[in-house]
């Protein structure tokens, strides 16, 4: 993380990192998907900051629920890294790529947004869970002949040193990625001005107000890890896009569409019924996190105007009989 720029920044504090596990790090035998209940890689971090034994959480912003308890928020954004999934190879199909496998190969991945857009796209593969922390999964992958590839997070093989595994980048064509995928998050006490202040240098606006609009999105839908629901943005000329699509779990039916809206500040009112999606950036347009979250709202509208509420439903139901 950026710790050394806040060292630098308050040379008169004294930060500790303290590391800690969660229950989503401790169950590795079963789908995220399937275990029900939310905040897996949170909850003993904001025990931590509720008790005052620490006074800042960095998690992985995928990880946090769109509605934080009652006294937490997420008091930074830092820079996103790369979003995108990545394909994995075994090291005997080295130099191939999904199209190029064989009929019928097993493909690892724990996230049913993944799979639900990988069936739809290559039609040809097999696609099964696996679990564990990353080294975990890449021991599984190449120690046993059961996977012929694994899907993983780009930015978490490259905060692991682990570029190198990886065969393929997934494009949106392909797989657009997990809500807050690649952007990590330092979550404070709400009450707390002054820790707030801190850590708003880390906000990255333009990661912000993507992930924003991101989180607005997926709480419309009102969806989670337990349905496929994915997305795409990106910035241009002042202008945010964003795509969001939702699929049945073996992808045969989806729904995906793109809107866009104005993020610069220029003649904009702050809207005060806006809820920020449990983020509160300081030192970043008020205006035009406005305008993100509106932007999520207004596409997960008309997503469920189109019938999105009907595919997640029958996706998550049939998730839960699985």
């Amino acid at each position: 993380m950026k710790y050394k720029k806040l060292k630098e920044l308050h040379p008169d504090v004294h930060f500790e990192i303290v590391a800690m596990s969660t229950t989503g790090d401790k169950i590795l035998d079963t789908a995220l998907s399937k275990i029900g209940e939310k905040s897996l890689f949170t909850k003993e971090l904001e025990n931590a900051l509720e008790k005052n034994e620490v006074d800042l959480v960095v998690h992985s912003l995928k990880d946090l629920p769109t509605v934080l308890p009652v006294g937490f928020t997420i008091g930074s954004v830092l820079k996103r890294e790369n979003p995108h999934d990545a394909v994995v190879l075994h090291p005997k199909h080295k130099g191939k790529c999904l199209d190029s496998l064989a009929n019928k190969s097993v493909v690892g991945t724990s996230s049913l947004r993944r799979a639900a857009q990988l069936k739809k796209r290559f039609p040809h593969l097999e696609f099964k869970d696996i679990r564990g922390n990353l080294n975990t999964r890449l021991k599984k992958l190449d120690e046993k002949d059961d996977f012929s590839a694994i899907i993983l997070a780009a930015a978490g093989l490259r905060r692991m040193g682990w570029e190198n595994r990886i065969s393929q980048i997934l494009g949106p064509d392909d797989c657009m990625y997990a809500v807050g995928q690649g952007a990590l998050a330092v979550e404070v006490r709400a009450r707390d001005q002054d820790i707030l202040e801190m850590v708003s240098v880390l906000n990255d606006s333009d990661t912000v107000l993507r992930c924003m609009s991101e989180r607005a999105f997926l709480k419309h839908l009102e969806g989670g890890c337990s349905v496929p629901v994915a997305v795409y943005t990106e910035v241009k000329n002042s202008q945010l896009y964003l795509t969001g699509a939702v699929y049945s779990l073996d992808g045969s039916d989806s729904l995906k569409e793109t809107m866009q809206t104005s993020i610069s500040s220029d003649n904009q009112k702050v809207d005060e019924k806006v809820q920020r999606v449990g983020i509160t950036a300081l030192k970043v347009s008020e205006a035009a996190q406005d305008a993100a979250v509106k932007l999520g709202v207004d596409l997960g509208n008309l997503l469920l105007s189109k019938g999105a509420k009907e595919i997640l439903t029958v996706a998550r139901q049939l998730n839960d009989a699985r």
